[in-house]
């Protein structure tokens, strides 16, 4: 069995909701995840921001906006007027009650069950309309199954054991429908995944029933190797290691959050980024083979770096030195990206510059520090084990121009770094497409 995920776009309206159940009823039995239409989360968050401006009134107001659009989908959606009554008391019990949460006093709770109203209003609509068509189709409620535990993780023992019951092994064609993101905490409470939202889902059910692939079907044509916007020619990667997947995540790359990633990675899981709009495109797959060893797959970029150097006489052969650094970061919670050390310095950069300020007065206590702001960081990723020869080579040539204020490699075997000036990213990224990519043409 396969586990198929479909983004706010994907169910935006009545159009893409017909088109995603196309796409699906092909007669072999799958678990779709589905997260909210778009723009119904962002309108359910404005909902709380009434709230908490003390403005339940205008909540209830802008709750009426919302649940006409909802209203306009279900007349284009269903063709029987059963169905489409049954859409309808569904959709106004979901908004009757979201009006009465707004009498209440604004919690995080409240909040979070605010919120995933938005899940169970699509995946409602979207099952009626299948059963509208006679596919067989159930409606899994994702609150039956999907728990975190107590450290605030998923529970993936907890999801095994209760999503199994719900699977009819017998029932080859069914398809069962079920919320992305949302979930019950340990207490029993409703939360959300946070980090990766549906993605996370999907890999976590993935995971859990052993599928043969999950599928997160986006409205882009799975990943490319470079950013078209800045560099000519480029080509979708039509292969991903799990751990490349994840190095390019990072960098804000249209693929899965590192931590979605990782069930169906533990799971040995595969999973495929589709597109949409385009059915037919080949998309990326990401598992857990190197089909081609030491082929560099991507390039990718990030700005908005800040580097941060402490040199210090002190430095020199004292053990416990690097410790007091990593403590001062982790005080003021914020992550290291790079670092490169030598015997009486180390630098490092951040992507967080929130706490600069108090970073900078503590590691001032030990030496002397420097900061370079507006800077890049470039990421080649690929089968970089320090084995396969060349490849640094061909980086550095492609570098030769540029002014490169740290370089970070050999703590991947799937990535190499450079740091750089944000005004030098585009040249960068051009002559490392050429050199690297385009060479090979």
């Amino acid at each position: 069995m396969k586990v198929l995920k479909f983004g706010g776009t994907s169910v935006g309206s009545a159009e893409r909701m017909k088109s995603v159940v196309k796409l699906i009823a092909d007669g072999n039995a799958k678990i779709i995840v589905l997260s909210a239409m778009s723009g119904t989360t962002n309108s359910l968050i404005e909902f709380t921001n009434y709230l908490r401006n003390g403005n339940p009134n205008g909540a209830c107001e802008h709750s009426t906006f919302l649940q006409s659009k909802y209203k306009q989908t279900i007349k284009e959606l269903y063709s029987t007027e059963k169905y489409a009554n049954l859409a309808t008391e569904k959709i106004d019990e979901l908004f009757s009650h979201l009006r009465e949460l707004a009498r209440k006093p604004l919690t995080d709770a409240l909040e979070r069950e605010i919120v995933a109203q938005g899940e169970i209003m699509s995946t409602n609509m979207v099952v009626y309309y299948m059963q509208e068509l006679g596919i067989d189709s159930v409606l899994l409620n994702s609150f039956d199954f999907m728990r975190l535990a107590a450290n605030g993780e998923p529970d993936l023992d907890y999801l095994r054991e209760h999503i199994a019951p719900f699977i009819d092994p017998q029932a080859t064609e069914r398809i069962y429908i079920t919320q992305g993101f949302i979930c019950l905490n340990h207490e029993g409470g409703i939360d959300n995944l946070q980090r990766g939202g549906s993605d996370y889902t999907a890999t976590l059910i993935g995971a859990a029933i052993k599928a043969e692939e999950v599928q997160i079907w986006t409205d882009i044509d799975g990943m490319h190797n470079n950013d078209p916007r800045i560099v000519d020619k480029t080509s979708p990667v039509r292969h991903l290691h799990f751990e490349e997947s994840a190095e390019l995540a990072y960098f804000g790359a249209k693929i899965l959050h590192p931590t979605c990633i990782l069930p169906a990675k533990l799971a040995g899981t595969p999973v495929r980024l589709l597109n949409t709009m385009d059915p037919k495109a080949e998309g990326t797959l990401i598992d857990n083979n190197l089909t081609r060893p030491g082929e560099i797959k991507a390039i990718a970029a990030k700005d908005g770096i800040t580097a941060i150097k402490i040199k210090s006489g002190r430095m020199l052969l004292a053990y416990g030195f690097l410790r007091k650094v990593f403590e001062i970061f982790e005080t003021y919670s914020t992550s290291i990206d790079m670092i490169c050390t030598s015997e009486v310095g180390v630098s490092m950069s951040i992507d967080n510059d929130r706490k600069l300020d108090d970073i900078v007065s503590e590691l001032q206590k030990y030496g002397t520090v420097t900061v370079d702001r507006d800077m890049c960081i470039i990421c080649i990723v690929g089968d970089l084990n320090w084995e396969n020869v060349g490849f640094e080579a061909r980086a550095m040539e492609a570098m030769k121009d540029i002014p490169v204020r740290m370089v970070s490699y050999g703590g991947s075997n799937y990535n190499i770094s450079f740091l750089i000036k944000e005004e030098d990213k585009n040249r960068a990224l051009r002559a490392l497409s050429e050199t690297i990519f385009n060479a090979k043409k």
